[in-house]
């Protein structure tokens, strides 16, 4: 079996209802979710001109390579009716592979880890949650302290 950590965004509609939906499809069609963060309420990243998003973050345990996750993945963005308006804009989920195994992959198609997991708290804070102690493959740090050294200022408030 294979540990993949998935980040979840919404910040269109029902945002928490999207980020449930995503769970449920993501057990069905994915693997056994192991571990849930709480779910964070956060201010937009990279395009700060629309509404706050909701984020959490999953540790899943699935058989599925990193593409057929990724496949699987954009399946259930699909199903729940993801419509990206622009880069970075607003949309009802947004599933991203952050980690899979202690795995490096870097093609057209998928890079793992997440080439922007190190400079986002709205992902490393749900994710430093349930794994802190995890070591980012790449930058040799553990979560936790990447989170220490991460210069992003946006405001991660927990929801629930």
């Amino acid at each position: 079996m294979n540990k993949a950590y998935i980040h979840l965004g919404s910040n269109k509609g029902d945002r928490m209802k999207h980020l449930l939906s995503a769970k449920m499809y993501i057990d069905q069609y994915v693997g056994q979710t192991l571990m849930s963060s709480k779910t964070y309420n956060t201010s937009a990243w990279g395009k700060a001109d629309q509404p706050d998003f909701l984020n959490s973050v999953i540790l899943v345990d699935t058989i599925l390579s990193p593409f057929n996750l990724l496949k699987r993945l954009q399946k259930i963005e699909s199903i729940i009716g993801k419509e990206k308006e622009s880069f970075w804009g607003p949309r009802k989920i947004d599933i991203d592979i952050l980690l899979y195994n202690d795995e490096v992959l870097s093609s057209q198609r998928l890079i793992i880890p997440h080439k922007y997991l190190h400079e986002r708290n709205f992902v490393l804070i749900p994710l430093a949650e349930i794994a802190g102690h995890l070591v980012h493959p790449v930058m040799k740090k553990t979560i936790l302290e990447l989170k220490v050294l991460c210069l992003d200022t946006n405001t991660v408030e927990i929801l629930d």
